[in-house]
C-alpha cells in the first residue's frame, strides 16, 4: 500500500506590504499593483462610490486605556466604527469588547496570535481567525464575523485567496499615520491634522485606539468633518454599496 502525504507549507514566496501614495488633494490614494490583487479576492481600501463617507477603523492588539473614551465619544456622536481585535485583547480587555458589540460597532479579526499570514501554513491560518471568532461569540452578541485586517499589514495573492475561502473580507485602508509608538505622541493636534490633511469621500481611515493623540483629537475630528460634510458609515454599509451594480464602482 503506498501512503501519500500532503504538506502545506508556509507561503513565503514573496510578502507584500499594503502601502500607497499619500492623497493631499481629497482624491483617493494610489496604491498601485496593490490594487487589482486586492480586488481580485473583494478586499477593498476604500470607497470608490462618490459619497461624501468615511470610515472609522480601530486596530486593538492591547489595551492602553484610551479605549473607554473613543467608545464615549463615538456614543455621543452616534458614530459606528469597527474595531479589528487579537486574541491578547479579547482575553485582556473582554468588558471592553462586551461594549463595543453592546454599542453597535463591529468587530473584525486582527488574528489571534498576530503573525505575519505571508510566513505561515494556511492551516494555521485559518485557527488564527477562527480562534478569535469563536472568542468574539462567546463573549458577545455578533454572530458573524466579516472583516479581516492582516497584522503588520502583510499579505500575498495566496493569503488573500485563503481569508475568502475562510469567509473574509480583507479591509486595508486609506488614510492612516504612524500613530502606534505610546512613548512618541505628539499631542492632540497631530492626530487631528494627520487625518483631515488626507481626508477624501469614502475614505476607510485606521487608527489605534493605544493613541492618547487619537482619543483626545477623535471628537474634535468628528465634528470638523461634519461641518465639511461628511458622515460616517459601517463598513457592513460599504459591502453593501458594493454589491450595488454602480456604473462606477471599482475597488
Amino acid at each position: 500500500m503506498m501512503l501519500i502525504f500532503t504538506f502545506l507549507l508556509p507561503n513565503s514566496s514573496y510578502a507584500e506590504g499594503f502601502g500607497y501614495v499619500k492623497s493631499k488633494d481629497g482624491s483617493i490614494p494610489d496604491v498601485g499593483r496593490y490594487g487589482p490583487t486586492i480586488e481580485k479576492y473583494d478586499g477593498f481600501y476604500a470607497d470608490r462610490s462618490g459619497d461624501k463617507v468615511v470610515y472609522l477603523t480601530f486596530d486593538n492588539g492591547y489595551e492602553q486605556g484610551y479605549t473607554g473614551k473613543v467608545l464615549d465619544i463615538l456614543k455621543k456622536e452616534e458614530v459606528p466604527a469597527t474595531f479589528f481585535v487579537t486574541g491578547h485583547y479579547i482575553q485582556s480587555a473582554p468588558d471592553l469588547l462586551k461594549r463595543m458589540a453592546d454599542e453597535g460597532h463591529l468587530i473584525g479579526n486582527h488574528s489571534w496570535s498576530h503573525p505575519d499570514f505571508t510566513k505561515i501554513t494556511k492551516g494555521k491560518m485559518k485557527t488564527e481567525l477562527e480562534k478569535v471568532d469563536q472568542a468574539v461569540k462567546e463573549l458577545t452578541n455578533q454572530e458573524v464575523m466579516t472583516f479581516v485586517r492582516p497584522p503588520r499589514g502583510t499579505f500575498n495573492d495566496q493569503t488573500l485567496k485563503w481569508a475568502k475561502e475562510f469567509g473574509y473580507t480583507h479591509a486595508f485602508w486609506s488614510i492612516a499615520f504612524k500613530d502606534w509608538e505610546t512613548n512618541n505622541q505628539k499631542g492632540w493636534k497631530y492626530a487631528y491634522n494627520s487625518v483631515l490633511d488626507q481626508i477624501h469621500p469614502g475614505a476607510v481611515i485606521l487608527l489605534h485606539t493605544v493613541s492618547k493623540d487619537n482619543a483626545d483629537a477623535l471628537e474634535q475630528l468628528i465634528n470638523e468633518l461634519r461641518k465639511r460634510g461628511y458622515h460616517f458609515g459601517s463598513l457592513n454599509d460599504l459591502m453593501v454599496k458594493r454589491m450595488l451594480p454602480y456604473p462606477i464602482w471599482a475597488l
